[in-house]
């Protein structure tokens, strides 16, 4: 498997992707994407709908394999990978993600929720409980452990769901609206969780269409029709 030497923790060239129609008809999504992020950077991906920015953060996430280019991942080419097992192995340990509508399992407890990707990922039992807590208490949500997501609020199922992404110790975050099902006293408080990460060396991906959501992160890459037309775009004031 290639390896190249490289600062970016994400290096695409020329990754394209489609999408078919039960009638045979190919829908491109993505036209020849090239993409460099460094560790420990935060990067928001804005564009119009449509635009490519969802089908891109799959691809960084390995829910979708890419057609044609190649992805390195700490250097590695990993634009190669197409069986499920294999990209759900490198997902699992790289990747946390975080979504609009917190994705929590309803019959779980939050302590039970953000230790879900530790089983999965052979955790021991006492080890991803333990971990679990801690990340819960760091969120201030370490009261609420066993609550279930019914009982709680948006802003603090978006912290279970923050808490959740970061069981496996990820070494990227990718954030899908994150802020989009929350009111915006709850919305700053969530992005101020999300820029802690900077601290930590983590890399953070997000897709937003929220200008003040944006301007949290320290660069903006602008996408349209499957392209980036900006890879470090400056918000109008």
């Amino acid at each position: 498997m290639k390896k190249i030497t490289t600062e970016s923790v994400i290096t695409m060239r020329g990754v394209k992707k489609s999408y078919w129609l039960s009638n045979g008809v190919e829908i491109p999504v993505l036209h020849g994407i090239d993409l460099d992020i460094k560790r420990g950077e935060f990067v928001a991906l804005m564009g119009e709908s449509g635009g490519g920015k969802s089908t891109l953060m799959n691809i960084i996430g390995f829910l979708h394999a890419l057609d044609e280019g190649q992805y390195f991942l700490d250097g590695e080419d990993l634009g190669g990978v197409k069986d499920d097992f294999t990209l759900s192995f490198i997902r699992n340990r790289k990747i946390g993600f975080i979504f609009q509508q917190f994705n929590l399992v309803s019959k779980l407890s939050a302590l039970e929720n953000v230790a879900l990707p530790g089983f999965f990922a052979g955790q021991k039992k006492e080890v991803r409980l333990q971990r679990a807590q801690e990340l819960l208490d760091s969120m201030g949500m370490g009261d609420r452990s066993s609550h279930r997501p019914s009982e709680l609020s948006g802003g603090q199922q978006q912290r279970v769901s923050i808490a959740r992404s970061l069981i496996n110790n990820p070494e990227i975050i990718l954030a899908d609206e994150p802020t989009g099902a929350l009111d915006s006293q709850t919305g700053k408080e969530v992005m101020e969780l999300l820029k802690k990460f900077k601290s930590q060396e983590k890399t953070v991906v997000m897709v937003t269409h929220d200008a003040h959501v944006a301007a949290y992160a320290d660069r903006i890459i602008f996408m349209k029709d499957g392209s980036v037309l900006d890879h470090d775009y400056t918000l109008k004031q």
